[in-house]
């Protein structure tokens, strides 16, 4: 393969130079990565956009729907990126015969995922029951889920051979074809939700079908690239079957599943506060979202690090080089502090604008201004567990950092929120600034338990470098 993106670590290099060389090969291995998650977020803007301005009714339908799928899918996708680490070990070592039949197993574990996601979608209608939703978004709602289920074979598939990519260091691959979905879902949008090229206006059930073609399209163009590649037909991933091991499924599933339920912990919290803050009014609930969405956009930067701190870290496990992989890990904890203080700064010094950027209105700009105050607090704290359970990651520790996180996450920081926002016991009540104090309390905990099990972390390999 290529060494260009994955070299072998220079051992004998002195340690700055060494640092910052294996920083470039984060760089490299990072900067796609980024690309490709704000693809990924650039469908969910799209269809939010366009679904509201078609009617009210059709964006609700779209953002339930999409809450709905949502979880979900981060379960099955945490899941399955155990095999980035798997992989990218191999890489490390040099072990191409087993590359191909775990990507298999992978490609097995998306087929079951596949299967119980869909499942879970076409028969959403009892928590539809349970919203209390009018007839008409939760018809629609309905129609965007049974829509968007057709596409979920391609994701699932995407999200395997995900693995197979960049756990070989490969991370351009995924970002091309994530921008090739963005860019056929747009037009497609355009087409189904408003009725086009005489097809009937669907609303928000044509994001759903737009969403799934897209997704579609995506996934396939990858096979025939892998199939056709030089750098895969090594590989030959089509012909190369292999049949289920029992010992390699529960290998990925070892490691995968503390990261799938991790990921779902966190993504539940949040639509567990959004439902907490409703009765605090209109208001103090757009002001938590917007602060939401640009935590969320400034997040992409330091998870896409991460995601390559997980791949660099278990290829320098594979190689033999532990002590790189620890002053690897370290530095990055460094580098990542860099960061979230530059975005904490920043969100202090243009908070007003931002809040402008998405409100017209001065109160609900005002309580955007005070949350991004606390946002850049819990910025900083989640930058750091971020970086650290990613290099945790790379080593394939993944069931002690899931307990971690949920101590954390429900454990400190969701009751802390709740007795912050609503109670005097500990503080005047808050109001919503509370539950962002809360939650950074509770990445704290979780940044400094983490960075205590990363420093005392055994190296695994036999090799020392």
């Amino acid at each position: 393969m290529d060494p260009t993106h994955q070299p072998m670590p220079e051992t004998r290099r002195p340690l700055l130079p060494g640092i910052v060389s294996e920083w470039r090969t984060l760089a490299r291995l990072g900067g796609p990565i980024l690309i490709a998650q704000v693809a990924q977020m650039a469908n969910g803007v799209i269809d939010t956009v366009m679904a509201g301005h078609a009617s009210a009714e059709d964006l609700a339908a779209v953002g339930i729907g999409s809450s709905l799928w949502m979880p979900l899918f981060l379960f099955f996708m945490g899941t399955l990126s155990a095999l980035q680490p798997i992989i990218s070990g191999y890489h490390g070592a040099g072990q191409w015969p087993r590359v191909l039949p775990v990507t298999w197993q992978g490609l097995y574990l998306a087929v079951v995922s596949t299967v119980l996601m869909i499942l879970a979608l076409i028969n959403v209608q009892p928590v539809l029951d349970l919203l209390s939703l009018e007839p008409q978004t939760a018809r629609v709602t309905q129609g965007y889920l049974d829509a968007f289920a057709w596409g979920v074979p391609a994701m699932l598939l995407m999200v395997a051979l995900r693995g197979l990519t960049d756990g070989l260091g490969h991370t351009r691959v995924i970002m091309a074809f994530s921008v090739l979905s963005t860019l056929v879902n747009l037009p497609l949008n355009y087409i189904f939700i408003y009725g086009r090229l005489g097809l009937p206006a669907m609303g928000g059930v044509g994001c759903g079908w737009a969403t799934a073609i897209a997704n579609s399209l995506a996934a396939v163009a990858l096979l025939v690239y892998l199939n056709r590649s030089r750098a895969y037909r090594r590989f030959h991933l089509l012909t190369g079957w292999t049949a289920p091991d029992r010992e390699r499924l529960g290998e990925i599933l070892r490691i995968g599943i503390p990261i799938g339920f991790t990921i779902f912990v966190e993504a539940s919290m949040f639509s567990v506060i959004a439902l907490f803050l409703a009765p605090l009014g209109p208001v103090v609930v757009a002001g938590h979202q917007i602060a939401l969405n640009v935590v969320s956009l400034l997040f992409m930067l330091p998870l896409s690090l991460g995601m390559a701190l997980t791949l660099r870290v278990s290829f320098l496990i594979g190689a033999g080089a532990p002590t790189t992989a620890r002053r690897l890990s370290l530095s990055a904890l460094g580098l990542a502090g860099v960061i979230a203080l530059a975005f904490a700064s920043a969100l202090h010094a243009f908070a007003p604008a931002i809040a402008a950027l998405y409100s017209d209105e001065a109160d609900v700009r005002a309580v955007t201004v005070t949350l991004l105050g606390f946002a850049a607090l819990f910025q900083v704290a989640d930058v750091v567990q971020v970086t650290c359970i990613s290099a945790l990651r790379g080593y394939k520790d993944t069931r002690v950092p899931m307990f971690i996180m949920l101590l954390s996450f429900w454990g400190i920081g969701l009751p802390v929120g709740y007795l912050l926002t609503f109670t005097d016991q500990l503080w005047p009540a808050m109001g919503a600034a509370g539950f962002w104090l809360g939650l950074t309390v509770g990445l704290a905990t979780a940044g400094l338990l983490l960075g205590w099990r990363l420093v005392r972390y055994p190296a695994l390999p036999t090799q020392a470098d």
